[in-house]
């Protein structure tokens, strides 16, 4: 299985991350991270997804996405031509035994403390998801209280918008 990144720019309307997202599960897709959000026109929505599958199917499900009336444009993203990231939360237990090995793994890693407590810390990470799944990995050594991650986002790199290929 390949695993893929998409962008589907659509009219920022009541139900279409609804009919987005059904498309996928018609189709038999795992959604690994999702992520929606307004963009710099607030008529607009991007929906980014990664999802596993096949080259056959994923160009089927693209070909039924532009089927709907309110996607706009779709682009693919791949490593070299893209930049991706996400963010992390992540809540340990805040040890005197062990403070010292999480914020220096933090440190290493660039992840930031943004709450402290006497029994818990908070850290951000921004970065690749690849990493981030490093970080966790690494963090399961000491008592892991929550975690939340926001999905993984891409734009393409140079100049060339999800826009360009739809008139306004």
């Amino acid at each position: 299985m390949n695993r893929y990144t998409v962008a589907v720019l659509v009219n920022n309307q009541f139900g279409v991350l609804n009919r987005v997202t059904s498309m996928f599960r018609r189709r038999q897709f795992n959604i690994i991270s999702l992520t929606v959000s307004e963009t710099e026109s607030n008529a607009l929505s991007r929906i980014t997804v990664t999802f596993e599958g096949g080259e056959t199917q994923k160009q089927q499900l693209v070909n039924q996405l532009y089927k709907l009336p309110d996607v706009c444009s779709i682009k693919e993203f791949t490593p070299d031509t893209s930049v991706s990231c996400e963010l992390m939360l992540i809540k340990l237990k805040n040890d005197s035994k062990t403070r010292s090995d999480i914020l220096a793994a933090a440190d290493a890693f660039g992840a930031t403390t943004v709450d402290y407590s006497k029994d818990s810390l908070m850290l951000c990470l921004t970065s690749e998801s690849r990493k981030i799944d490093e970080f966790v990995d690494l963090m399961r050594d000491y008592e892991i209280l929550e975690i939340c991650r926001t999905g993984n986002v891409s734009l393409e790199k140079g100049s060339t918008t999800i826009r360009q290929a739809i008139n306004f």
